[in-house]
């Protein structure tokens, strides 16, 4: 279970950085989903620890907050370019959300079971 949900959302991830090249802003979203990508595959090849990816979901749980605009219009799916800055932020925080949903994912899935 583990290494299936690591690997699909390793390559996602890996997909939403290479869709970032057209941004306005690639600098700071390719690292965001690249690193995200990274503990990932880390989480695939067993060398991160629960709370490495406890500290990843805290660290995007307050990027998406801090990126989340002050009037919120939408994420307008059905429309691929950029009709206010409010959506193309709602989006950015989404992404970020998604990020920290799948870091506390493989957090609960590589902690081990406490022996009694």
């Amino acid at each position: 279970m583990k290494k299936t949900f690591a690997i699909i959302f390793g390559l996602l991830f890996v997909l939403f950085a290479v869709f970032q090249y057209n941004d306005p802003d690639p600098e700071v979203w390719i690292p965001i989903y690249g690193f995200a990508a990274v503990a990932c595959f880390m989480a695939y090849f067993g060398v991160g620890k629960w709370w490495f990816f406890v500290a990843m979901a805290v660290l995007y749980i307050v990027a998406a907050v801090y990126q989340w605009p002050p009037v919120f219009e939408g994420f307008l799916f059905s429309e691929v370019g950029m009709r206010s800055l409010n959506i193309e932020m709602a989006r950015e925080a989404g992404g970020l959300a998604i990020c920290a949903v799948v870091m506390a994912v493989l957090a609960v899935l590589t902690r081990r079971p406490i022996r009694a």
